[in-house]
């Protein structure tokens, strides 16, 4: 009963949080553009969709996914597990598994991204065949987990987060300059694209998870923050796969002229 009573409030809540969007959009074509929206009863039963699904995968993150992360990461992090008599003693190496894990999951999230799938279905399209559809999925999921490993380690080490952040977005600003100029918006938006409905989610029940079983970490800072790491790595690796493709092709090119 408890179960329902949540799935309601929680179905309530995203109907509220949708019909700003579909006030906009009916308000424009209906008031503004005075058109008949095309294929309208399709439209709404995708309104629907959408509503039911929100609602499913919103009640599914309270039960299962925070739940979930907080769980491992207490699990990940014992002493008895890690094999430490004094828990006075942890050395950041200890935690090889946590590091292990954040880049299983970073790795396994992103590739299931919905919104991922959607931007690397058009860039293939738009470039043609030339950005391959699992080449980005692959370089974007890299980049996340990635970014997931030194995040954690950083929570465990206790360093700044602004030092890392800071100098990587120097390394991107560095990028930009060398890298192919048809991958560098592609590259900006990865980050955004890949913080989404399964990724977010997991990432921040590790995040939070860790950061409330290290002693002297802010689950506020140090586990959001985690976050900002799987949102910057992306650029990075994409940037990167995007660089050694073209270098492989200029070489490619080279011999074929010299043969």
């Amino acid at each position: 009963m408890s179960i329902l009573l949540g799935l309601l409030h929680t179905g309530l809540g995203t109907v509220l949080d949708i019909l700003p969007i579909v006030l906009i959009i009916f308000g424009f074509q209906f008031l503004y553009l005075k058109r008949p929206l095309p294929n309208l009863k399709k439209v709404l039963l995708g309104f629907a969709y959408v509503l039911v699904g929100l609602a499913f995968f919103l009640e599914g993150l309270e039960l299962a996914l925070f739940p979930l992360g907080k769980t491992m990461a207490t699990q990940l992090t014992d002493p008895g597990f890690l094999g430490i008599a004094n828990p006075d003693e942890v050395h950041w190496s200890d935690y090889h598994w946590v590091y292990a894990f954040a880049f299983a999951i970073g790795f396994a999230t992103t590739v299931a991204e919905p919104a991922l799938l959607a931007v690397a279905i058009k860039a293939n399209e738009v470039s043609g065949g030339t950005i391959s559809i699992w080449g980005l999925r692959t370089a974007v999921a890299l980049g996340v987990a990635l970014g997931l490993v030194l995040g954690t380690w950083r929570i465990v080490t206790g360093y700044p987060l602004h030092w890392f952040i800071i100098s990587g977005y120097a390394i991107v600003v560095v990028q930009t300059v060398f890298a192919p100029r048809t991958i560098i918006a592609l590259a900006y938006d990865s980050g955004g694209v890949t913080t989404s409905t399964v990724t977010v989610p997991l990432v921040a029940a590790l995040g939070l998870g860790l950061a409330s079983t290290i002693p002297g970490r802010s689950p506020l800072v140090d586990g959001f923050g985690l976050i900002a790491f799987a949102s910057l790595f992306p650029m990075l690796t994409v940037m990167a796969h995007a660089q050694i493709a073209h270098w492989r092709s200029k070489r490619k090119s080279s011999r074929s002229l010299e043969n």
